[in-house]
């Protein structure tokens, strides 16, 4: 492990990522002079870079590290082909991965409490934060996206404890293995495994196997598992860990809820241990596996022993920027903005809103921009999630640095084709073609869910604009 010394110029290569942003923020805190650089720069990460004052060097370029930095950060979107990593690996440099900088500068020796899964991950882990803050913990967190309770993506750690969202996204070029393995997980959520990441994974059985090396490290003696028991992945791997644990679930597990709620406002359920009522809840979000998040969240709580009021932490959470966000309500019409773009996300967020009380009419906006989405593995899956909004509106898949074959490529048309008998819909170039059917079609008590990874062309005010002035 590389010793710096207060004051040195650490430099970070795709830095408006999510988290090598947050570890930005980390770093800038504890006395180091960061600079970065990244070719897809985009809000929410671009502005909190921009209000802490760190500037963004545009493009990948052998330049960028001059005058030369005492130390590399490299983010896992970096190739080593990019000019500026090739320059990187010519000079003497010393580098690391976002994961293994954390480790030595972050989270340390301290208890480690990581949200692992294929979905829910960053919601999970600001529930998480929240409650240990609460708790008076003071925790350190790394979150995937701006948490409504904090208004940043990260904290330094006051205390012993550090929340960190677990992901199962390869390292780096030069470390291709998961990024939580190098988390040093005491306390572990993990809820639910899917095939996903299709880009770097080749099947179900691959990302099985990266699950399994972080079971594999959660420590025995003061380790802790928080599994979801009604997963149908979970079970196979489980025996990898023979230390304590705990389950969760709608109907089955140690921790369970009832008397669900589908709300205009939010979620309100009974959480239930072992068949007795323990509290219950609600909180302000709306996807029905929002229970289970929080009900992973209440359960780690209390097999640690927390003291503070669990139904104040969930009622005061205020979620997480593009996580099922309401960005506005211009004439009565809910616009949400949503990250969700794997089928399985996609299908519960939008089942989800047609479950509430006094819904109106749900259009849906979906661009297939990530990794996964924009592929015809899904096509199928995606077919018959989109299928149950009232209107479906979708972009052309997003080409991105890596372009993919007409073969490969998710079929918007024949998506639309097949969903057409029941849910009507169009494809579209421009958003400005989807924000001027939903203005002239919307009307109070009707929701507009957006979905997607990116900046989405500015999608985002277009339709509020649009939507007050019509």
């Amino acid at each position: 492990m590389i010793q710096l010394k207060p004051g040195s110029h650490i430099h970070l290569m795709g830095i408006c990522g999510t988290a090598m942003a947050s570890l930005a923020g980390i770093l800038q805190e504890r006395g180091f002079k960061i600079t970065g650089s990244d070719q897809n720069v985009y809000p929410p990460m671009s502005t909190q870079l921009e209000s802490q004052g760190i500037s963004i060097l545009q493009g990948y370029k052998a330049e960028n590290l001059e005058p030369r930095p005492d130390f590399v950060v490299v983010g896992n979107v970096i190739s080593k082909h990019y000019e500026e990593a090739d320059a990187l690996l010519k000079t003497d440099i010393p580098y690391a991965s976002l994961p293994e900088t954390l480790r030595d500068f972050v989270i340390e020796d301290r208890h480690s409490m990581v949200v692992a899964g294929t979905h829910g991950k960053t919601t999970t882990t600001a529930m998480l934060a929240w409650a240990c803050e609460q708790e008076g913990l003071k925790p350190g967190f790394l979150i995937g996206g701006i948490p409504g309770n904090f208004h940043q993506s990260f904290q330094n750690p006051g205390g012993q404890h550090f929340v960190i969202e677990g992901d199962e996204y390869d390292t780096a070029f030069f470390a291709k293995v998961p990024k939580f393995v190098f988390y040093n997980p005491r306390s572990v959520i993990l809820s639910g495994i899917e095939f996903d990441h299709a880009d770097i994974y080749d099947s179900l059985d691959d990302i099985l196997k990266a699950f399994e090396s972080l079971l594999q490290i959660i420590p025995t003696s003061d380790g802790l598992l928080v599994y979801n028991q009604e997963d149908k992945n979970i079970p196979k791997i489980l025996h990898h860990y023979q230390g304590p644990k705990v389950s969760y679930g709608f109907e089955s597990g140690d921790w369970t809820a009832s008397d669900l709620k589908f709300l205009r406002q939010g979620l309100e359920f009974d959480v239930i241990f072992k068949g007795s009522k323990e509290d219950r809840l609600f909180v302000p979000m709306f996807g029905q596996y929002n229970v289970t998040n929080a009900l992973s969240v209440y359960a780690l709580c209390r097999e640690l022993g927390f003291q503070c009021d669990m139904k104040k932490v969930f009622a005061s959470f205020k979620g997480v920027k593009r996580r099922q966000e309401l960005i506005g309500e211009p004439r009565g019409v809910q616009v949400i903005e949503d990250f969700a773009h794997h089928p399985t996300a996609v299908a519960a967020t939008i089942d989800s809103f047609q479950k509430r009380e006094n819904k109106g009419r749900l259009f849906v906006v979906f661009e297939p921009r990530s990794n996964t989405s924009r592929r015809r593995i899904f096509q199928e899956a995606y077919t018959r999630a989109l299928a149950k909004a009232d209107e479906v509106l979708i972009s052309r898949p997003f080409q991105g640095v890596a372009k993919l074959s007409r073969e490969e490529s998710l079929d918007v048309e024949q998506i639309l084709r097949d969903i057409a008998p029941t849910t009507p819909g169009f494809s579209f170039e421009a958003v400005e073609e989807a924000v001027e059917v939903i203005a002239s079609k919307a009307k109070s008590g009707d929701t507009v869910l957006i979905m997607s990874n990116g900046g989405f062309q500015g999608i985002y005010q277009k339709m509020l604009t649009a939507l007050e002035t019509s």
